[in-house]
């Protein structure tokens, strides 16, 4: 792990966490520094979702601590802004653009009445920022892939998080979209935390700037370069005797680092 003058944000020690006693994860210790933009890599299965559930407080380990910003997950939430995979949205939903967005305000209940026009003008001015005004009152069905990620990034800034996580955002998203959202996630990062689950080897050696690599356990490089191990966290079914950058990287920048060190 580095040694960072920079604040630490994030940290779990010794974390285990297991369903119905099937180890996805085990004896993890990580650090996520202030202004950080941590790409987290794996095979399919190696437990990247689940760690951010860990840090979100939606899942507690079995063993070990977290803590965000010194409190725990679930005491630190509004700190924290998220953007799932969208899989998990229905999109068939009839919501506008400008509701999805208010829906990241964390209000008591007694207070909706008295802060609505505040919130509402928060998040028009939010989807000013993110160059979305304009789609402020159209059906989220109508707005392409890369429109819709930019929306829920929206949402997760409602709350003026310090830290945003989000689970393989890029998904189903063309190239052209996927660089502007790439740069939307750099112009964040110089006041946000960013930590996002991805397969997106380009994003990795071009934006973030330390990648954990979450295969059951989790290996930490606090550069964002493409090494022979890398690749094998995340393909390890599909190595073989030849260049494993071989494999996905040809036509692609990428630099080389020395193995994990666990």
């Amino acid at each position: 792990m580095r040694v960072n003058s920079k604040n630490i944000l994030i940290q779990m020690k010794d974390v285990s966490f297991a369903y119905h006693k099937h180890a996805v994860l085990q004896d993890v210790c990580l650090n996520v520094f202030e202004k950080d933009y941590l790409a987290i890599i794996g095979p399919n299965g190696g437990g990247k979702t689940t760690l951010l559930k860990l840090i979100l407080g939606l899942l507690k380990p079995d063993k070990g601590s977290i803590y965000v910003k010194g409190q725990t997950p679930q005491k630190a939430s509004h700190f924290i802004g998220y953007v799932p995979q969208e899989r998990y949205i229905n999109r068939q939903f009839p919501i506008s653009v400008l509701d999805i967005v208010l829906i990241g305000s964390l209000l008591p209940r007694k207070h909706i009445f008295s802060q609505r026009n505040r919130n509402k003008q928060k998040a028009q001015t939010i989807l000013e920022q993110l160059r979305l005004s304009e789609y402020a009152h159209r059906n989220m069905r109508s707005l392409s892939g890369g429109q819709r990620q930019r929306v829920y990034i929206a949402r997760a800034l409602m709350t003026d998080p310090d830290i945003l996580l989000l689970d393989e955002p890029t998904t189903g998203i063309d190239s052209k979209s996927q660089v502007e959202f790439y740069q939307l996630l750099e112009h964040l990062n110089n006041s946000l935390t960013i930590v996002m689950v991805s397969h997106d080897m380009t994003a990795i050696s071009r934006h973030v700037k330390s990648v954990a690599c979450v295969n059951r356990s989790v290996y930490y490089h606090d550069q964002s370069e493409i090494s022979e191990s890398t690749i094998q966290c995340m393909y390890p079914d599909e190595m073989t005797n030849e260049c494993p950058i071989e494999l996905i990287a040809h036509g692609m920048p990428h630099r080389v680092l020395k193995n994990h060190d666990h």
